[in-house]
C-alpha cells in the first residue's frame, strides 16, 4: 500500500490558506520556513522547533515540522550560529521542512489555541474581544453556570495538567471570561474594559498583579506552553484528514 504524500509547495498553500496567514501582521515569518524534501509523507507536530522536538522528528523519520513557535523572530541576531546553527544544520542534514504559524494560529476561529481553549473549557458564546487586533488574539466566553475563580482555576488545572497561578481580586462569582493563549498579560485592561469578570493566560508580570487588584478582575496565569498545544494539535489532525498524510503531535513539556 503507497504511503499518502503531498507536495511540499501545495502543503504550504494549503496552511496559508486555511491560517490566512499572508493577512496577519506578526513579529516572525508565517509559513514555510526552512525548506526540505519536495514530497511530504509524514509531518511532526509540536508547539515549539526546539532541538528535542527536532531530533525527536529525525527518529520517526519525518519530512516536515510544522509548529507554533518557528524562527527568525524580529529583532534576534541574524547571524548563525550557536544554537541557531545547530538547530538549522539538523534540519538541513535530514531535508526535514519546518513550517511554522504563530499568530495566524493563535487566532483561527475554530483551529486556533484561543478556540481550542475555549471549546475544551466548555465556554459559551465564544466571541472576538473586538477592541483587540488582530481580532481572535483575545476571546470573550461565558459560563454556563456562575461559579468562582477557584474553581475555574481547578477546571483550568485539570485541562492543562499543570496548577496555574490564581490571584483573586474580582467578584465572588464569575460569569464572563476573557483569555489570551501564551504571553498574553499586557491585555488585562482590555479584558477588564470588556466587562470580563477573569482573564487567563499564560504568563505574568510583576505589575499584572497590582493591574487585577486595581481593575477588580481575576487574574490566572496557567502557563505559556500548556495553554498552547491544543491549537497545534487541531491544526495537525484537520491536515491529516484533508490530505490524507501522516500527522504525528509529540510533546516537549516546559514548565513556562
Amino acid at each position: 500500500m503507497t504511503q499518502a504524500h503531498i507536495g511540499l509547495t501545495q502543503l504550504t498553500q494549503l496552511l496559508n490558506t486555511e491560517l490566512s496567514s499572508q493577512s496577519i501582521k506578526d513579529y516572525c515569518p508565517n509559513g514555510l520556513q526552512v525548506e526540505g524534501k519536495s514530497q511530504v509523507r509524514k509531518v511532526v507536530t509540536g508547539v515549539t522547533a526546539s532541538q528535542k522536538l527536532i531530533d525527536a522528528a529525525i527518529a520517526v523519520q519525518a519530512d516536515a515540522i510544522l509548529v507554533h513557535h518557528g524562527y527568525f523572530w524580529k529583532g534576534e541576531a541574524s547571524e548563525i550560529t550557536g544554537m541557531k546553527k545547530r538547530r538549522l544544520q539538523s534540519l538541513l542534514c535530514h531535508d526535514i521542512s519546518l513550517l511554522a504559524y504563530h499568530l495566524p494560529l493563535d487566532v483561527h476561529g475554530t483551529l486556533g489555541n484561543n478556540a481550542q481553549l475555549g471549546k475544551r473549557l466548555g465556554l459559551s458564546n465564544i466571541r472576538p474581544l473586538e477592541t483587540v487586533e488582530p481580532r481572535g488574539v483575545v476571546m470573550l466566553g461565558d459560563v454556563e453556570n456562575e461559579t468562582t475563580a477557584a474553581d475555574f482555576a481547578a477546571k483550568l488545572a485539570q485541562l492543562l495538567g499543570r496548577e496555574p497561578l490564581l490571584h483573586s481580586a474580582g467578584p465572588t462569582t464569575v460569569k464572563t471570561l476573557a483569555w489570551c493563549s501564551g504571553g498574553g498579560q499586557g491585555y488585562i485592561q482590555a479584558a477588564a474594559d470588556a466587562g470580563a469578570d477573569l482573564f487567563f493566560t499564560g504568563e505574568v508580570s510583576e505589575q499584572t498583579i497590582h493591574c487585577a487588584d486595581e481593575l477588580g478582575i481575576h487574574f490566572i496565569a496557567a502557563g505559556h506552553h500548556a495553554t498552547e498545544r491544543y491549537g497545534i494539535q487541531a491544526l495537525g489532525e484537520w491536515l491529516a484528514a484533508k490530505s490524507g498524510i501522516e500527522v504525528i503531535f509529540i510533546d516537549q513539556p516546559n514548565p513556562a
